[in-house]
């Protein structure tokens, strides 16, 4: 199996890059790719869903973003450690109804000596925001590297 730099064990520079990688995997919104990321056999808790494979991973995604529209993320690192990986995240989207919402969350992964993530576990809390709030302003896709994060923008 190929691996997927940045491996474990990581450093700070290391364990940063590979947040961005997963940012810009994220944002691209195709399913396909990003499952691309996570072991054949990556185990995933997503708020109280539980998936196993990239299977199921694929279907996850897919149905995600029919559902989150405009979607755009932005990652943090917040802790790193031998193989694992913590994150705080945000990110904005629109229902098909229009309505605007900013979930933030907390992720820890665990990866695989090929930098595969073996392990997501993922703990999210939507807020409605009027588009007025919106804070997340990019083309879709990776946010670009002018783009203030999420603590140059106070959240």
């Amino acid at each position: 199996m190929p691996s997927r730099p940045p491996v474990p064990p990581f450093t700070h520079e290391s364990a940063v890059e590979k947040v961005l990688r997963a940012e810009n995997g994220w944002n691209s919104r195709d399913p396909e790719k990003v499952a691309l990321a996570y072991s054949p056999d990556s185990e995933w808790r997503n708020r109280a869903e539980f998936l196993h494979g990239r299977e199921r991973i694929v279907e996850f995604l897919t149905r995600k973003w029919n559902q989150e529209k405009d979607y755009r993320l932005i990652k943090e690192l917040w802790a790193f450690g031998g193989n694992r990986i913590a994150v705080r995240f945000a990110y904005e989207f629109h229902d098909n109804s229009g309505n605007w919402y900013r979930s933030y969350g907390n992720e820890n992964w665990e990866f695989d000596e090929d930098g595969l993530m073996r392990r997501r576990i993922a703990s999210i809390n939507d807020l409605g925001i009027s588009e007025s709030e919106r804070k997340f302003f990019w083309p879709l896709g990776p946010r670009p590297a002018d783009h203030p994060g999420l603590s140059e923008l106070g959240l």
